[in-house]
């Protein structure tokens, strides 16, 4: 199975879903359309794809793309043959709801109560969304970049070295 394989099937099968796709290091990348991420997934198992095995669920956040500030990317893995997928999809912030997964991947549930808890990206139709490694009164989302990295009223630490 070849990443130009995989690529048109999905583009055959979702002609209006996907945005762009890149092989970043020789990985096959498709961002897609935010509502149409569950059915893509679905196929991408259900199919003779069978890419079957959901590796990561994980969020991040461009705050300088108002348009695009959350994202949530899904690695996926056919283990028979050995082929990795990653599809991304973005959201703006008013709007920061995904379909769960939970019901095609039981793995999905700790992986969307992790990003849930520090992205803060509701999964609909996940069972048990709440926070699972943050206290629950803890009232924000700690890997959005609008937090400070370090304690303000610290002078040894510089937030330039961590990149920002």
């Amino acid at each position: 199975m070849t990443n130009e394989f995989v690529l048109e099937a999905i583009t055959r099968e979702f002609p209006e879903s996907v945005i762009s796709s890149s092989e970043p290091y020789g990985m096959l990348t498709i961002e897609v359309k935010k509502e149409d991420i569950k059915k893509i997934i679905h196929y991408l198992k259900d199919s003779t794809l069978e890419i079957n095995f959901l590796t990561d669920v994980c969020g991040i956040h461009y705050p300088e793309f108002p348009e695009k500030e959350i994202g949530v990317v899904y690695h996926l893995h056919n283990m028979m043959t050995n082929f990795r997928l990653r599809l991304k999809i973005f959201m703006s912030r008013e709007n920061i709801e995904v379909d769960s997964l939970t019901d095609l991947y039981a793995g999905a549930n700790w992986m969307e109560r992790e990003t849930y808890d520090f992205y803060g990206i509701k999964f609909k139709g996940h069972p048990d969304l709440r926070p699972i490694l943050n206290m629950e009164d803890l009232g924000y989302h700690p890997m959005l970049k609008e937090y400070r990295l370090e304690d303000g009223t610290r002078t040894d630490k510089d937030d330039n070295m961590f990149g920002r």
